[in-house]
């Protein structure tokens, strides 16, 4: 996996800030890998566009989230300031 991060943040060269490419190197190795279907549970699922996704073994297509096929799970313990 850190070749092909590696590769989407190489592609830019040295512009737009390494913050930058390195969030869009984090949000690219999550779309362009295999996901988990809901239908058959098998590990199987690619992205075909923006919020389509198909099931490589059940042919199930389905749409989802644009970028992720599930929501993530927050991080416990880090807790949003509330303004009082």
């Amino acid at each position: 996996m850190a070749d092909a991060k590696k590769k989407t943040i190489t592609r830019f060269g040295t512009r737009y800030g390494r913050t930058i490419r390195e969030r869009l190197a984090d949000i690219e190795a999550g779309y362009r890998g295999k996901h988990k279907c809901p239908y058959c549970s098998y590990k199987d699922v690619k992205r075909e566009a923006a919020g389509i996704w198909s099931c490589g073994k059940c042919k199930a297509k389905f749409t989802s989230r644009a970028y992720q096929l599930t929501k993530p799970t927050p991080v416990k313990g880090i807790e949003t300031r509330q303004d009082e």
